[in-house]
């Protein structure tokens, strides 16, 4: 009841979730696969340390481009998007960008404050350079290294988390990255027509909801189906709403999160879709 998660997904792996939900955004897209730039893959879980996941992916896939993993925990897609976009700024033309994590694995299944909470998933989009709208406005990446201990895993173990401490910088750092990206865009949260935040647990999306001014009608959560998906959760929380009709050409969307590290990250972006 604390957390908001009713059913959640464990299950597959980091590249075999990758594949599919890259899968499905191609051909969303309708783009042929040699028209594909580079691949940017989000995850804190990869299958295995070298080579790249993406690597793995890209070969499933039958793309022939650039392909590379980003880690920057829960707020990895937001970070992977920006980063497609600055590529796109320098002459490519279309990057998928995944977010995927398998958080069941590294999950210590007695331990309640965690246990409770994680699950497996992932969510992709294309991007490209367009003339005609589906702009980024304004973005904020942030990261205080000092913090790293609230959340963390080691290199084979399982995740450690201060669960209290996590939830008071969490809402604090959401809403500071969020107003930053609203301010580089020039708009307020008035303009906002929906509201993607990583999906962490409850009361921290209606805390950071509730301290911007953007009621719940105008945020996306699918928490209580997904569990806390790290990587994954904002991008699955956008097609969500976007499958449901929530969004149309032109509105304003703000996806926003915070992670391990401890990382924010937000996007302000016109939403344009084929």
């Amino acid at each position: 009841e604390r957390t908001g998660i009713k059913r959640r997904h464990v299950g597959g792996t980091t590249s075999s979730l990758s594949i599919e939900s890259a899968r499905k955004a191609l051909a969303m897209s309708g783009l042929p696969l040699e028209s594909i730039d580079g691949l940017v893959l989000s995850t804190t879980t990869p299958d295995r340390t070298v080579p790249a996941t993406s690597a793995s992916v890209q070969d499933a896939l039958g793309l022939r481009c650039g392909a590379f993993d980003l880690n920057a925990a829960c707020s990895g897609f937001v970070y992977a998007y920006v980063v497609a976009h600055g590529l796109l700024a320098i002459g490519a033309k279309r990057l998928l960008v995944i977010g995927t994590d398998t958080l069941s694995r590294i999950t210590d299944w007695s331990d309640r404050g965690t246990a409770i909470l994680f699950a497996d998933g992932s969510g992709a989009c294309v991007v490209e350079a367009v003339d005609n709208g589906g702009q980024l406005l304004g973005w904020d990446i942030d990261a205080d290294g000092s913090l790293e201990r609230l959340l963390y895993a080691d290199v084979g173990g399982y995740i450690h988390m201060d669960g209290k401490e996590v939830f008071r910088r969490a809402v604090r750092i959401m809403v500071d990255s969020a107003q930053k990206s609203l301010a580089k865009a020039g708009v307020s949260t008035d303009d906002v027509a929906l509201c993607v935040p990583h999906q962490a647990n409850a009361r921290i999306i209606d805390a950071a909801c509730r301290q911007l001014g953007i009621p719940l009608e105008r945020t996306a959560v699918v928490l209580h189906e997904t569990g806390n998906t790290s990587s994954a959760s904002i991008p699955l929380a956008l097609f969500d709403a976007a499958d449901r009709g929530r969004l149309h050409n032109g509105d304003l969307v703000l996806m926003v999160g915070f992670g391990a590290g401890m990382t924010a990250a937000s996007a302000v972006i016109e939403w344009k879709q084929p």
